[in-house]
């Protein structure tokens, strides 16, 4: 036995004796782990800002909509963000409301980032669903519906700009549940729409809440609470039919509408529906203080040891994310980890499952976008950030006691593929190191071609703008100018079985072979027809949309 090994057995011992159950509970208990999903447009950036300034987080929003303010959006910390005024890569957001620890995961709403999303909701407990009101569901909201479906995360939906001409509220909760299935129970109710909209009413306690407009909210909402039945509602709504129509839609929620079921809640079976605009601050403390009152703490998680508890007292985590150059100046890379379980401590000895290793957590960070700042203590649900010189992977298991895995996170089948060449031949370390961390982070796929003549990496994304964001970075964070020549496929297959399985399926037909990070074959396909082809004349040969999930293996060094 090492010495290393023997540090680490001490420590875990340690950690396991002299942690305070009661006090690990209580941890537990406060904390509280969610993302937003959306389709690009339904306001994600602007509600996850004023979540912040509700939050105490911020004292004053910015949004990427106030094209003439100097501020740019928390969330979009990255330049290519800022400028086009859309999420491109997630981010955490840490902060203490009410006596709880919220950890915020904002997610790109755009498609072409869709795995990066689906690796952030693997970090969460609760998932909130943003609608546009005139829009309702939209394709990338689907999308990242059914990610959520398949981890039976509870789902809270906010339908915001209820402010501009909005669709009826019935339909569209008539809409939810009849596309998706999910039961629907409005905690808020809204008041009017667009120049009509005045508030909304809240149904756990009756009151009427009447908001001031803002003009973009950079400030919390001034508001004004009645009971549904103070005479001096109607006037200050001064609008006799639209009050007749609350009323009215009320009474239809009572007789026709679900129940509230904090079990189908939980378990993502119903979800609870907000009403709100966060543009101008409609509704958004609401929702926050409902938010903490409906969701689910931190859950148990599966791993090759069962489900771990988050109130285990060995620390377990794992490795959802990885970001290089979120500080410029020193060109950083931080691994995102996920606390599942027990606390962590700042100078701890853990075990990485993949490698075996004992390493020692020396500089954990607490994340705030692109802010850092250190941090002691953390418990199950909080994300901690890491310094990452190399040796961590997305999917990547930390712990202390008992060996285990958790669940591996997989890589999905891209649709667009090139070769990427380096312009500047004297800046071959650059485009290497630079290729090489923004596959670590999963910013793109990196495959290689088997002629071993063809050093060029191919770059596998799912749409074009991982090409743009890719060559933005690499310009822009490691000087190097690169050039893209497509190539002609669209489908990507992993070969179930590796290399042996492809060999005996022997020559296939309108296909290409490339081969991954990890060394494992992958078949091209200009289109799905030609996939069914080759399946049909080689029974035997199974493949794979999906890559299979990484377990102690490391990637082919960027060539």
């Amino acid at each position: 036995m090492t010495v290393a090994d023997r540090r680490f057995i001490f420590s875990a011992f340690m950690t396991a004796e002299t942690v305070d159950l009661a006090e690990l509970q209580s941890a537990v208990d406060s904390r509280r782990t969610f993302a937003i999903i959306s389709h690009p447009d339904a306001g994600k950036t602007t509600l996850t800002e004023k979540v912040l300034l509700y939050g105490g987080a911020i004292h004053e929003a910015g949004t990427v909509k106030a094209r003439r303010s100097e501020r740019s959006a928390t969330s979009d910390w990255m330049e290519m963000e800022q400028q086009r005024g859309i999420s491109i890569t997630s981010t955490v957001l840490q902060f203490d409301y009410r006596d709880h620890q919220i950890n915020l995961l904002d997610t790109p709403g755009h498609q072409d980032f869709g795995e990066d999303t689906y690796r952030t909701l693997t970090a969460a407990d609760n998932a909130v669903m943003l609608e546009d009101a005139a829009k309702g569901l939209e394709p990338q909201t689907r999308k990242l519906f059914e990610v959520c479906r398949m981890r039976d995360l509870p789902i809270f939906t906010f339908i915001n700009k209820m402010d501009r001409p909005s669709r009826e509220p019935l339909e569209l909760l008539d809409e939810i549940e009849q596309e998706l299935g999910l039961a629907t129970y409005p905690i808020t109710w809204p008041i009017g729409s667009g120049d009509r909209f005045k508030g909304v009413f809240d149904r756990r306690d009756r009151t009427v809440h009447l908001f001031e407009r803002q003009a973009h909210g950079s400030k919390a909402a001034n508001e004004t609470t009645f009971d549904l039945d103070d005479p001096e509602l109607k006037r200050r709504i001064d609008d006799d039919a639209l009050f007749a129509q609350l009323c009215e839609e009320l009474e239809i929620l009572e007789e026709l509408g679900s129940e509230l079921d904090m079990e189908a809640i939980h378990s993502g079976q119903m979800t609870p529906v907000f009403f709100g605009s966060a543009m101008s601050n409609f509704g958004v403390q609401l929702f926050l203080d409902a938010f903490l009152e409906y969701s689910l703490k931190p859950i148990a998680r599966n791993s090759t040891r069962d489900q771990i508890s988050p109130a285990s007292p060995d620390f377990t985590g794992f490795v959802f994310k990885l970001q290089a150059n979120m500080d410029p100046k020193h060109r950083d890379r931080v691994a995102f980890v996920r606390v599942c379980s027990g606390r962590f401590e700042k100078d701890m000895t853990v075990k990485h499952a993949r490698t075996g290793k004992t390493i020692r957590l020396s500089r954990p960070q607490k994340l705030f976008a692109q802010g850092r700042e250190s941090i002691e203590t953390a418990y199950a649900g909080d994300v901690i950030g890491l310094n990452n010189p190399g040796m961590f992977a997305i999917g990547d298991t930390i712990y202390c006691g008992e060996k285990l895995e958790f669940d591996g996170i997989p890589c999905f089948s891209p649709e667009m593929f090139s070769y990427m060449r380096n312009v500047n031949p004297s800046k071959f370390k650059q485009f290497r190191k630079g290729v090489a961390e923004l596959r670590e982070e999963g910013a793109v796929q990196i495959m290689y071609s088997v002629d071993e003549a063809k050093r060029d990496p191919i770059l596998a994304a799912v749409g074009q703008l991982q090409f743009e964001v890719v060559q933005f970075r690499l310009l822009n964070e490691y000087g190097v100018e690169t050039r893209l020549e497509p190539l002609g496929f669209s489908v990507a297959r992993w070969v179930v079985g590796g290399w042996d399985a492809l060999e005996k399926a022997g020559r296939l037909f309108n296909t290409a072979t490339v081969k991954d990070s990890w060394d494992r074959p992958v078949l091209l396909f200009k289109n799905e027809w030609n996939v069914g082809q080759v399946q049909g004349d080689c029974p035997d040969l199974q493949l794979s949309k999906i890559a299979p999930v990484l377990s102690g293996m490391q990637p082919t060094e960027i060539r």
